[in-house]
């Protein structure tokens, strides 16, 4: 059987998988980019009142990225397991995370993202469709995960932008 699928049209569906992987490269190149030259009282400094820091923002979608990650796992090496809801309310790893240094969070969670785009590289077709059951999503599988971890992180990567404009000039 061939690594990837294609339709009787010869479009290639595995494509699909490849651009969710570009994705979480170029958001945790966004990711860097909008961290650069901050140190961690910057990164801690919460711009806008009653709202998560950059740093948190950061340790967050660290901390949601393994959550998703050993989902992924589970639906890998697991018939159709059943996944649990996240709520971040409680979270005592999320907690863990922000008392550590912002600048080496960020730094651990962008190599931790680049050992999952490797690993989701490295997926069959089929890999890309194994299931799990989740309470809240009728269909999912690894790639509706993966494609919902680029979602969530999209609309935090947004507020990260603007938490991130009162500290200074961009860097380009």
């Amino acid at each position: 059987m061939s690594d990837h699928a294609h339709t009787p049209n010869g479009h290639d569906k595995h494509a699909a998988h490849r651009r969710l992987v570009d994705r979480l490269r170029s958001q945790g190149a966004d990711i860097e980019r909008l961290t650069r030259g901050l140190d961690d009282t910057l990164l801690s400094e919460r711009t806008v009142p009653g709202k998560w820091s950059v740093k948190e923002l950061v340790c967050h979608l660290w901390r949601v990225q393994h959550l998703f990650d050993e989902r992924i796992e589970a639906m890998l090496t697991r018939d159709d397991p059943v996944l649990l809801p996240y709520t971040p309310d409680n979270d005592t790893d999320f907690d863990k995370l922000v008392a550590h240094d912002g600048t080496q969070t960020r730094d651990a969670f962008l190599a931790d993202r680049e050992r999952l785009a490797d690993r989701l590289l490295a997926l069959t077709p089929a890999a890309w469709h194994r299931s799990g059951r989740h309470p809240e999503y009728p269909r999912f599988d690894v790639h509706f995960q993966v494609e919902c971890m680029a979602h969530h992180e999209a609309h935090h990567i947004y507020q990260m932008f603007q938490r991130r404009l009162p500290l200074g000039k961009l860097p380009h």
